[in-house]
Parts: structure tokens; C-alpha cells; sequence
């Protein structure tokens, strides 16, 4: 604590004082990571002036010798990302929450290094003559890209003041006040949001887009739907499709119902495939044109392979707490044999944020029958946006041979979740596993 040496001047030219002080902190993740929290060690330096009169309004600067954390092992900070806000205590003479903020400045902070925050500043109006001091409370640390996040940092013993203005001068009020820069407590939902058990539904059926089918021949499996006949339309069975799902930071479960419907149009039919029923808040802002969901249907029966089909990119931004739906996935089923064809849902694929998440079903079920006559081109060839895959009739391999360790996820919740945690600073020592 450092005080005036007993100069009386005014707050312009008044001399300012500089002191540090150290205190435990937890810092706590954004709700989005699952990661737990975290303590370290948090270095302040305050810079008020040493002396002041009532009805003046100073300046203080809060600069981070050393914040709580480091930059996790995951992802390079880029420059300019980072914001720091927090709460400076005033109390003695006069009690007040003084709101902290700084710029959004910083140089490029790399995977596994410290964080390096901008200094923060705060106006405080003195209003009562007397020994004021200033101490550090809880600051949040903003990383804006690639989308928006916060880690919150809360002293875990009791802070000693970091300064003491010694005000004087009669005929101010009493009370305290906070002048200047508006208190900036942006939230995320306060814990990782309770996952479905269901995949989120579709809203939408857009035209379909192009694939074609693989070569015919192979078992049938379950059916649904109908006999082709002179019929156009024909509507799937709703099947409860459970999915094991790798995504960039492990392996995870959901289930879903899935419906296939398909609209005949020559010899071809339009697939349109829907997620039911289950809608997912969004944990955090997603840009506009960041998720692309697409699926490769399989063929069993008589014909064989896949079909790919995909859905548009969301148009809108998702904001936190609104809710994540996957769009109707289509493309378009050109027959590569004749006879009694199934369709099921296969791999279901999620882009998003540079991300890729990958759920394989971990039980086939057929959605929807169709009596099909083989096309010319129908094995491989025709306009296709995805190609074709020929699985044998089974589903595509990922690498995992075991799904006993997964863990409950929704499928873009798992992408974001991947964000979240890139962006969150940890403790010196603790590394992201």
C-alpha cells in the first residue's frame, strides 16, 4: 500500500502512485468446454493518484503483471482477440464496484504461452474526504474468435488494498459511485448444457441435391414405405438411430429418430432425410454459414452402396440459448439394380468452424422400401455433389473398434465444445487432455 507523501494537488497534475499485489484465483471456464476450474495466481498493479480532493474524478489503471492462466496447448490466439473487464473495490472513505475495461489489443499469443491482457482503466468521482483504497476483485477474460467465449476469474482468499487515495476537501455527498466505463459482464449458460439423447430436428425441405446409388445386389434388412406402382410419394419409417460420433476432441454418443421420405421422378427418386423431434439450446453465438450437415445414405436389398445427401449451411446466426436444428438433408437415389431396395441412415457428417464431426450408426435400420427398376448409370455414374461409397451394405469405418468409453453429445454441441475449449486459458501446468 503506498499513500500521498503529502501533496496537495489537483487530480490532473496530482502524482500517481503504483502498487502490486498478488491473490489466489479460480478461474472458470466458458460452460461450453466441460472443463472444470481451474487456480493459479493472479499479479495486479494499480495506478491511482496519491491524493485527490472530493468532487474530483480520477483515473486508475489496473495492468496485469501475471493473469491466472495461460493459453492451452489447442489453438493460437489471434492478435486483437482478447478483451479483459473487471471489478476494482473501493472502500474506506467511500464504498464503490469500480468498473474495469480495456482494449481489445494483443499481439498473437501462441498454443501453451501466457496471456497477455491489456491494461484496464476505470473513473472513479470521490465524494467523501478520508483514506480511500482500492482493491482488485473478479475480472473476465472475452476471446472473440472464432466465436465468442469467456473465462471469469474470481479471487479465492481475501485481496489486500493495492492503493490509497487520501482525499481531501469538504461538501461532497456520501455513498460511492462509478463513473466512466459501463460494467461489462458478458454470460455464457453456467454449465455445459444438458445434452439430448436425440440428434436436433430438421425445419426445412429443400430441392434436392444431386448422388447417385452404387451397384445392386446384397440382404434387405428391415422395410417401411411401399411397392413403387404408380405411386410418387412415399414416406419412411421414423427409426431411432443410435450414433457413435468421433469428434476433433474424442468419441461420443447420441441417438436419434431419423425418417427417409423419397419422391419418384422417372426412374429416379429425390431423398429427403429429417432429424425428429429433438431440439438443442445453443451454448454459445454461431456465425451464419458455419454448419453444414450431410449423410450417406445405405442401400441394402437388391441394390447396394450409398447415397449422399446434404443440407444448406444455417442462414442466420444461432444465438446462445436459441436452438440448433439440423436442416432436412436431401440429394437424389438413381437405382443401380430392380427389385425390393432399402434405405437407411448411414453416416451422418457435421462441418462447422473448420471443424469436422463424423456419427457412424451402431445399428442399422431400414427407414424405407422401394421397388426400383436399375437405371442407366445407376452403379456409378450420373451428376453427384458427394459420389458414391460402396460399403458392401454395411457402414463406413472410423478407426474406433470399441464404443464402450463414449460419452453422451449432440453433434454440434461436440464442435463447439471443441471451441470452447481451444479458447479457455489454463493454469500453468495443466494441459488440455
Amino acid at each position: 500500500m503506498l499513500g500521498g507523501a503529502g501533496i496537495l494537488l489537483g487530480v490532473a497534475a496530482a502524482p500517481a502512485q503504483a502498487a502490486e499485489v498478488s491473490y489466489k484465483t479460480e478461474c472458470v471456464p466458458p460452460s461450453i468446454s466441460g472443463l472444470p476450474p481451474v487456480e493459479g495466481t493472479t499479479k495486479v498493479e494499480i495506478t491511482a493518484p496519491a491524493e485527490a480532493k472530493v468532487g474530483d474524478e480520477v483515473t486508475i489503471t489496473w495492468k496485469f503483471v501475471q493473469a491466472a492462466s495461460k493459453n492451452p496447448d489447442v489453438l493460437d490466439l489471434e492478435k486483437d482477440t482478447v478483451k479483459p473487464t473487471g471489478t476494482l473495490k473501493a472502500a474506506g472513505a467511500q464504498t464503490a464496484d469500480i468498473a474495469m475495461e480495456g482494449p481489445r489489443s494483443n499481439p498473437a499469443i501462441p498454443k501453451n504461452s501466457d496471456m497477455k491482457l491489456s491494461d484496464m482503466t476505470g473513473k472513479l468521482k470521490l465524494t467523501a474526504a478520508g483514506d480511500v483504497t482500492l482493491t482488485p476483485d473478479a475480472y473476465n477474460i472475452n476471446v472473440s474468435k472464432p466465436i465468442s467465449t469467456d473465462t471469469k476469474c474470481t479471487p479465492k482468499e481475501t485481496v489486500n488494498p493495492a492503493a490509497t487515495i487520501k482525499v481531501t476537501g469538504s461538501g461532497g455527498t456520501s455513498g460511492g459511485t462509478t463513473g466512466g466505463l459501463p460494467t461489462v459482464t458478458p454470460t455464457l449458460p453456467t454449465g455445459l448444457p444438458t445434452l439430448p439423447t436425440q440428434l436436433p430436428t430438421g425445419s426445412s425441405t429443400p430441392s434436392p441435391s444431386t448422388s447417385v446409388s452404387a451397384s445392386g445386389g446384397g440382404d434387405t434388412g428391415g422395410s417401411s414405405g411401399g411397392g413403387s406402382g404408380g405411386q410418387a410419394d412415399f414416406t419412411g419409417k421414423e427409426v431411432s438411430i443410435p450414433y457413435a460420433c468421433k469428434t476433433p476432441i474424442g468419441d461420443k454418443n447420441a441417438t436419434s429418430p431419423v425418417q427417409i421420405n423419397a419422391k419418384k421422378d422417372g426412374g429416379s427418386y429425390g431423398l429427403t432425410v429429417q432429424f425428429k423431434k429433438s431440439v438443442m439450446d445453443s451454448p454459445a453465438d454461431i456465425p451464419a454459414d458455419s454448419v453444414k450437415p450431410s449423410m450417406e445414405v445405405v442401400l441394402g436389398g437388391s441394390d447396394k452402396g450409398t447415397v449422399h445427401v446434404e443440407g444448406p449451411t444455417n442462414a442466420q446466426q444461432i444465438k446462445s440459448g436459441d436452438p440448433i436444428e439440423i436442416p432436412d438433408l436431401t440429394g437424389t437415389y438413381k437405382p443401380g439394380a430392380s427389385g425390393s431396395s432399402t434405405l437407411s441412415p448411414g453416416v451422418l457428417t457435421v462441418k462447422a468452424l473448420g471443424t469436422t464431426t463424423t456419427c457412424t450408426p451402431t445399428k442399422s435400420q431400414v427407414s424405407l422400401t422401394l421397388d426400383t427398376t436399375q437405371q442407366a448409370s445407376g452403379a456409378s455414374g450420373g451428376d453427384s455433389s458427394g459420389g458414391t461409397s460402396s460399403t458392401g451394405g454395411g457402414l463406413a469405418e472410423t478407426g474406433s473398434d470399441s464404443h464402450g468409453a463414449l460419452k453422451a453429445l449432440g453433434l454440434v454441441a461436440g464442435t463447439v465444445i471443441l471451441l470452447g475449449g481451444a479458447v479457455f486459458t489454463f493454469m500453468p501446468g495443466r494441459r488440455l487432455r
